[in-house]
């Protein structure tokens, strides 16, 4: 393997070590304590939080679960699953949707677009009250662009 590989896979651990040590502490609990809730050796454990060994998926779900939070953010630290995006592109599956027709597609886009403008409006008015200014001399939304006209 590769020594940056190697390197990127031991930064890896260190940081999963470093997580769970930051949430045993957050939990207030000892090494001892949360080695006995999650059903591994007081040594092992500190390994783990020192980056020394790799604990497999099933105890990392055994960690997780003694310190009560969810596994998958485990195994995210971990390497054994890829961070989920929230990367969302409603009007690119709007566009995919071959049971909608391009009317359709259209209209559903113009809905979306006006919601959006909708909710700039209200958060610019929020924050406006929230500084002490109104939304005179300019101060509205920046304009979305209409993307109902653009090729599907």
């Amino acid at each position: 393997m590769p020594d940056r590989m190697r390197d990127d896979l031991d930064r890896r651990w260190n940081e999963l070590g470093d997580f769970i040590r930051e949430q045993r502490a957050i939990g207030q609990l000892s090494l001892r304590k949360l080695s006995e809730m999650a059903g591994v050796s007081n040594p092992y454990l500190s390994q783990i939080e020192r980056g020394l060994r790799r604990p497999s998926a099933e105890i990392l779900q055994q960690i997780a679960r003694a310190l009560e939070i969810s596994s998958e953010t485990l195994y995210v630290r971990a390497g054994i699953l890829d961070e989920p995006t929230d990367a969302v592109d409603p009007v690119g599956e709007i566009r995919r949707d071959p049971l909608l027709t391009e009317e359709q597609k259209k209209t559903l886009i113009r809905i979306y677009d006006s919601f959006l403008r909708e909710n700039d409006a209200v958060m610019a008015d929020a924050a406006a009250a929230a500084s002490g200014g109104g939304t005179e001399g300019g101060g509205g939304t920046k304009p979305r662009p209409d993307r109902s006209a653009e090729p599907g």
